[in-house]
């Protein structure tokens, strides 16, 4: 009985987790804009708000009928960004 109350308990952790990921990235992403505001030019400023960048894209699709292009998609990650993470993960943590 314990392991079907387990498989159900996984089945939600993938979509909780990418929704923590995109919440967390747009907190982050915040977090920065505020440093960048209401934070002196200073080392610390500097540091919290320096991102590294990847990319991908962009993506096309040609369908004969239908052509798509997606992209290029692009993520920022920084110091404030993982804070983001962190806190939107714990939050999450405790209420399920």
């Amino acid at each position: 009985m314990a392991g079907g109350s387990m498989m159900g308990a996984r089945r939600g952790a993938l979509p909780r987790m990418a929704w923590a990921l995109v919440v967390g990235l747009f907190l982050g992403a915040l977090f920065t804009k505020l440093a960048v505001l209401f934070m002196p030019e200073s080392a610390p400023r500097h540091f919290l708000t320096t991102a590294v960048s990847a990319s991908l894209g962009p993506l096309s699709i040609d369908l004969i009928a239908v052509a798509l292009v997606i992209g290029p998609l692009t993520i920022n990650l920084n110091a404030l960004s993982l804070v983001g993470i962190l806190l939107v993960g714990l939050v999450m943590r405790s209420w399920f």
